[in-house]
């Protein structure tokens, strides 16, 4: 994205007349190299028969939040009632400035396997984060649903990519704790900040009830934003899947039904690293995602082509 598209967003960050936010000092530069550094295992382009790893040595370093960094309560509570694209950019200026969870760094890996047309089983070993997008420090943290455009706005700026809905439904078999669908009343008020705090207390209730850390993978209590070729036939939407039951169903068949901008308190944003592992060997997820072969492992719709590219057409809306 070019540095004057930047410079238009962060201006539209400044929302200093509508919640007096207190400037910090990490730039979103020093917030991408931090993800990168991250997903970059020093593999060194050599093929690698040991099981990949998403943890880097430096991370404690890097991700390390302000000290001045707000509690996730105390900037819902700054936020109030505001919604849509106002309520977006105020959660993706926290995001860029570091006030994030400590877990929300610590990227887990998750292999989908398969079977190429030779014959030869194959791997795809991709880096997500455990949980879903959340605002605060690790003991006052909220879960933020955020629209289509500013959740692809954050992650190509921070060098991810959303997951597809073969992704999410792998997220749900693989993780290590999964808990059920926790409806809300759906109201008008299900697009409220105030509903995205009460779920997030449901949410974190049930977590407590389940074992398990919070550095391991979780699903079942939000619905994903998701990368689908149906974002290119109906533009202006945002796709939407999961919510998986305990029988492994998801309550939300692939969506998009809804503008772009929507977000009520079912929507989580799970962010994957835009570098996978192709049995070991460092690989974008786009190219994988354009291939013939290896687009079957991570998505159900076959090749989805330039996911960047649709994702970046998408976080153009948030520069408006």
């Amino acid at each position: 994205m070019i540095t004057s598209q930047r410079t238009v967003f962060r201006k539209k960050l400044n929302l200093a007349a509508s919640f007096p936010m207190k400037p910090r000092c990490i730039s979103v530069r020093a917030v991408r190299a931090t993800c990168l550094s991250l997903i970059c295992l020093g593999l060194s382009g050599v093929a690698a028969a040991a099981t990949v790893s998403c943890k880097a040595p430096s991370a404690r370093e890097i991700s390390a939040r302000p000290e001045r960094a707000a509690p996730g309560s105390t900037v819902m509570k700054r936020i109030g009632e505001a919604a849509g694209p106002i309520r977006d950019r105020a959660i993706v200026s926290e995001v860029l400035q570091g006030n994030v969870p400590s877990f929300m760094n610590k990227l887990v890996p998750l292999t989908l396997r398969g079977t190429a047309s030779t014959g030869r089983a194959i791997s795809v070993t991709l880096c997500v984060t455990p949980e879903y997008l959340a605002i605060g420090n690790d003991r006052d943290f909220v879960r933020v649903p955020l629209g289509l455009p500013a959740a692809a706005y954050l992650a190509t700026e921070l060098g991810f990519l959303l997951p597809t809905t073969k992704i999410v439904d792998a997220i749900y078999q693989q993780a290590a704790v999964r808990v059920a669908p926790n409806p809300m009343d759906p109201t008008s008020q299900m697009t409220t900040t105030s509903y995205f705090v009460a779920h997030n207390r449901t949410v974190e209730q049930q977590m407590s009830g389940a074992r398990g850390s919070k550095d391991g993978l979780s699903a079942g209590h939000k619905k994903d934003l998701v990368l689908s070729n149906r974002l290119r036939a109906k533009p202006g939407r945002v796709a939407i899947y999961g919510w998986h039951r305990q029988n492994g169903k998801p309550i939300q068949p692939l969506s998009t039904v809804h503008g772009s901008e929507y977000a009520d308190y079912s929507h989580g944003v799970r962010l994957v690293s835009s570098i996978a592992y192709v049995d070991g060997n460092p690989m974008t997820l786009d190219q994988i995602m354009r291939d013939r072969e290896l687009s079957k492992l991570v998505s159900s719709e076959g090749p989805i082509e330039d996911a960047n590219g649709l994702l970046r057409s998408y976080a153009r809306i948030a520069l408006n």
